[in-house]
């Protein structure tokens, strides 16, 4: 390896380790239900959601409630997706005119999006709309991530109160993670892929012809938006069949930075979050260790 190799992996190690009690204390005021900086502005829209849902966040449930409403609610995340994914051919900001795939290929990402696993059995250029990709695909990069993280916030809370009677309120815990921790991340990390070239765009693919004379297609969509969230859940299931070895997806140097930083900023976070939780910075430092060795 080059020095410039190890100078970029020793870079991106020291930003990785600053970022680490930053975005653990802050993730863990969030589903604390303390203020944050960011409170006056999603503060409205956070109590909208719980009128919405009807749910008190400082009710909290037992273990078997909200092990119950997590249960439910991927029920019925999964069955929205392959309603998706089954109609696609109805749906608008689909200018290429995709068909549905089979029912077994929109019961398995519908199945593997909603858990999280992510696993590509198609190609995503070729085979889905971009209302597909973006309110089936990337609603689910964003909600599976979110369920994940609430359910490790009430393992948390489990071992910090020694007891599972009360684990915090699942609604709660969901809609802080999308809105305080997810969102905002996402929406930063999406403005410097585009400025960087990823492409963003509900436009139809592109023809054109090679320098050899040969007609051919350049797929095209809303990429930047999902390849962030891709990144930052730790999901799979980019915009192209080859998800970020797609110059569309990752075209520099930069772009593989960031988006390296997005694999690893919320799992590295979330150590530290688990310290201040249970009151115990060993414990985080222990993680941390484990995490990096």
């Amino acid at each position: 390896m080059t020095v410039q190799g190890w100078l970029q992996i020793a870079i991106f190690f020291v930003i990785l380790t600053a970022l680490t009690p930053v975005i653990g204390g802050y993730m863990a005021r969030v589903f604390a239900g303390d203020r944050v900086f960011l409170t006056p502005v999603i503060g409205p829209l956070e109590r909208l959601l719980y009128r919405i849902l009807r749910t008190d966040p400082e009710h909290e449930q037992d273990w078997k409630g909200y092990a119950r409403t997590v249960i439910i609610f991927n029920l019925f995340s999964f069955l929205a997706l392959y309603l998706i994914l089954r109609t696609q051919g109805i749906h608008p900001f689909n200018p290429q005119g995709f068909h549905s795939g089979t029912w077994d290929v929109s019961f398995n990402t519908a199945s593997s999006f909603v858990t999280n696993t992510n696993w590509q059995y198609y190609a995503g250029e070729t085979t889905l709309s971009n209302f597909s990709q973006m309110a089936g695909l990337t609603v689910q990069n964003f909600v599976s991530a979110a369920v994940g993280i609430a359910v490790l916030v009430a393992v948390i809370r489990g071992f910090s109160r020694r007891s599972g009677k009360t684990l915090g309120n699942f609604w709660a815990d969901l809609v802080r993670g999308l809105l305080y921790v997810l969102l905002p991340i996402s929406l930063i990390g999406a403005l410097v892929l585009v400025s960087q070239g990823v492409i963003q765009t509900l436009g139809a693919n592109v023809d054109f012809t090679t320098l050899a004379g040969a007609k051919s297609t350049l797929a095209v969509g809303p990429v930047a938006s999902q390849e962030v969230i891709k990144e930052l859940g730790t999901n799979g299931g980019g915009f192209f069949n080859v998800n970020s070895a797609m110059p569309f997806e990752n075209p520099n140097g930069i772009t593989n930075f960031v988006e390296l930083l997005l694999i690893l900023i919320i799992p590295a976070g979330l150590t530290s979050m688990f310290g201040r939780m249970v009151g115990s910075r060993r414990r985080t430092r222990r993680l941390r260790r484990r995490r990096t060795g």
